[in-house]
């Protein structure tokens, strides 16, 4: 009976990644409308991202149809920021230090979108990378739903340590809800790249509607489901890239702590339920096989529910459901769905320090900063 139930448990944690990835779309190649992109305004925030902006800018500057402008934002950086985005042609704009209740991120768009004269609005991270015909793409999607266009960009892995960001990237996706067949109610949204009418950025309030909040992303998708424009996401594919933290594990441990607690909370009942069961699943085998290993080596019993037959077919089949999403997500090393326990143990410990930082400290370090992690936006802030 007990295998039984395993069993059923499974197969719904299984079907319920499905379901949350049934309708996982990429941006049109290629495009319909390219004359529209002469109506955009890039803005990149940019904080000591002198390594990465020349590559971002040189694939704007490959765009099959040249944008507005484009428009660097320096957020009181360090190291040469300003002058490599000069160099390339980009306009800088240097606002200084975020005021109190801003983070750096919020308050760099906030004043890019000011400064900028297009009718459309192109949010983009340091570490994107554009194909030329992304653009394209993207204003193909806003033609067809307009409100805001967001994307999480195919992740490009190189190093050993980044494949441990393998589960992220995936519970990321699932519990935004945003890929479901009929989406959640509650709007998500990617910050790397957002696109938007100039109209219906300030009819949600813009980024001072979010100015405080370490997830901006999902916090203006909130805002245009409460002023009424609608959230439109896709994933990267072939046309929009990143490379998150090539500066080592410790990046890549920060970045995540300062996301993946906080986005929990943001997400919506249903789809989150349904995340965590999968990732409960993932441990239940990891933990199950390992027990049955151990027990037919050592001839010891040890107390654990399941036949061996069972927990191999169970691995194979969520190794297998993990290879095809993350496919979809990055260029992950076959190690990390095949021997998945090693990149999961990975996001049980970020998890739980991302938890502690953001539930008991009440803040987060990124970027040289202390941004503290607010439970909600006051009535005065959302105005």
């Amino acid at each position: 009976m007990s295998d039984l139930v395993l069993i059923v448990v499974l197969v719904a944690a299984a079907c319920g990644a499905h379901w949350l990835r049934r309708d996982l779309r990429t941006i049109p190649v290629g495009g319909g409308r390219r004359g529209d992109a002469r109506a955009v305004s890039v803005v990149i925030p940019a904080r000591n991202e002198e390594g990465t902006l020349p590559v971002l800018l040189e694939s704007l500057r490959r765009l099959s149809t040249g944008v507005r402008e484009v428009i660097v934002v320096d957020d009181d950086s360090q190291d040469s920021t300003a002058s490599v985005a000069r160099s390339a042609g980009a306009r800088v704009l240097s606002p200084g230090a975020p005021p109190r209740g801003w983070t750096g991120k919020a308050w760099a768009c906030h004043c890019g979108a000011r400064a900028s004269s297009g009718d459309l609005l192109l949010f983009l991270d340091a570490d994107t990378v554009l194909a030329p015909d992304a653009l394209a793409g993207l204003l193909e999607l806003h033609d067809r739903h307009g409100g805001l266009v967001s994307v999480q960009p195919f992740h490009t892995v190189l190093r050993a340590y980044e494949q441990l960001s393998a589960y992220f990237n995936v519970v990321s996706l699932l519990a935004s809800g945003a890929f479901a067949r009929r989406p959640a109610r509650r709007s998500m949204a990617f910050g790397p790249c957002l696109l938007t009418s100039r109209t219906d950025y300030q009819r949600a309030g813009g980024h001072a509607v979010v100015r405080g909040e370490i997830l901006d992303d999902a916090a203006l998708a909130a805002a245009y489901l409460r002023a009424g424009p609608p959230v439109r996401c896709a994933v990267g594919g072939r046309s929009v890239r990143m490379r998150s933290y090539p500066g080592g594990i410790r990046q890549l441990a920060a970045g995540w702590t300062k996301n993946v607690a906080s986005g929990a909370s943001a997400a919506a009942p249903g789809p989150t339920v349904a995340t965590v069961l999968w990732v409960c699943a993932h441990h239940a085998v990891a933990v199950g096989a390992a027990s049955s290993l151990a027990a037919g080596a050592t001839g010891w019993t040890v107390p654990s529910t399941g036949h061996p037959a069972l927990w191999a077919v169970a691995w194979v089949g969520l190794a297998c459901q993990l290879r095809s999403i993350l496919r979809r997500a990055g260029s992950f090393r076959w190690w990390t769905w095949a021997l998945f326990p090693v990149p999961l143990l990975a996001f049980d410990v970020i998890f739980a320090l991302s938890a502690v930082l953001t539930v008991v400290r009440r803040s987060v370090r990124w970027r040289d900063r202390e941004v503290e992690v607010r439970r909600h936006a006051s009535a005065q802030e959302r105005a």
